[in-house]
């Protein structure tokens, strides 16, 4: 450990490991959107936020929960088909915002193969909007559209109808066979697209936001 009178201590989030100041530095010289994403033991959050000196402003977001609220989702709000819609509806959101382009950022989660956190990326990259990710990283097509949930349940409740009681019992408790989550997570993506495209883009909101990416804050 240093030590010595020209020691500094460096910052608590430095020392907590939540900020990296030399890569946040760089996120807010370059002027670029950045595309948050976050979740916790029960939901999944995507953000698009505009980095400045002072404090970061929130463009749009959107949670797992309004899945539920707003279009319906019955098959949960933390696995993988959920961090794609939250994905798709936080860049459709973005998009009628005129944003084109966003950096991600997702914090303190490790970026592991196939995660939730790129099933977020790959909802938003669907919607219209650019993220650098290497493609390897995203989940397959199976994973987000919940392929793999439906065969897993279907196997279970052949083979050991007491665990698949005992696992599902959330769904269950509310009314969802899990067995259904492929065709109800794209009954759910069309209404979300069908939504959005009905909503015009905002030209004033798309100015600004021309304006400040491109460094005339």
């Amino acid at each position: 450990m240093a030590h010595g009178p020209s020691y500094k201590v460096a910052k608590r989030r430095r020392r907590e490991g939540k900020t990296n100041y030399h890569k946040r530095y760089k996120l807010v010289r370059n002027k670029h959107v950045i595309l948050v994403i976050r979740k916790t033991n029960k939901y999944v959050l995507a953000q698009f936020v505009y980095p400045t000196p002072v404090g970061d402003y929130t463009l749009v977001s959107a949670h797992s929960k309004e899945l539920v609220k707003l279009f319906g989702w019955k098959a949960g709000t933390k696995n993988t088909p959920a961090a794609y819609l939250v994905g798709l509806l936080a860049g459709l959101r973005a998009s009628k915002l005129g944003i084109k382009e966003a950096v991600p950022d997702i914090g303190l989660h490790r970026p592991v193969k196939g995660s939730k956190i790129f099933a977020v990326i790959k909802g938003v990259i669907d919607s219209g909007v650019k993220v650098p990710v290497d493609q390897e990283m995203l989940p397959s097509d199976d994973r987000l559209r919940g392929v793999t949930i439906a065969e897993y349940a279907k196997m279970l409740s052949e083979k050991d109808p007491e665990k698949f009681n005992r696992q599902f019992s959330a769904l269950l408790k509310a009314g969802f066979d899990p067995r259904n989550i492929v065709e109800h997570f794209e009954q759910v993506k069309n209404y979300i697209l069908n939504v959005y495209s009905a909503i015009p883009e905002d030209k004033n909101a798309e100015t600004i936001i021309n304006l400040l990416t491109s460094g005339n804050r």
